[in-house]
């Protein structure tokens, strides 16, 4: 059976104008990232969520579950995919996170990098430069990508 990976990029844009703590710094649907991934590389979501991790990455952002503070639009598509009850992980990673990982580290083996499995030249790379850019205007803490897998 195969797992697919699902989830979009939120930005909070009211943190860089008031402060991370105002009312108004909400969380805001970026981009879906169906539009940007084109697939489901098994080492790219070993090493960055921990998801058939049969490689032995440390991975980046592992089962921290579906953010709190989520916007209304990330809710709805999460819901849109049975909600909790039919996903199998939720997690989340920041610009920030991944703006300063080693993107040279390497699996258990010694043989595969992480720029080899989910950097700028894989699938991902897209992801990365829409998160890039969005973190430019609005702060890298205030950039994310939550995602969950079926």
């Amino acid at each position: 059976m195969s797992t697919d990976v699902s989830g979009m990029i939120e930005c909070r844009p009211g943190s860089r104008l008031w402060g991370p703590d105002d009312e108004d710094s909400v969380w805001e649907v970026g981009i879906d990232l169906f539009l940007l991934n084109r697939g489901n590389a098994y080492e790219g979501l070993a090493c960055l969520f921990g998801i058939r991790n049969s490689f032995g990455f440390r991975p980046l952002a592992e089962d921290r579950g579906f953010p709190d503070d989520a916007s209304d639009g990330l809710r709805g598509e999460f819901a849109g995919y049975g909600g909790p009850h039919d996903v199998h992980g939720t997690t989340w990673l920041t610009w920030a996170e991944l703006d300063t990982t080693d993107w040279q580290e390497t699996d258990a083996s010694g043989t595969r990098t992480r720029a080899a499995a989910a950097g700028t030249d894989t699938d991902w790379g897209r992801v990365w430069s829409v998160m890039r850019i969005l973190s430019e205007v609005h702060g890298a803490e205030n950039v994310r990508l939550v995602v969950w897998f079926h």
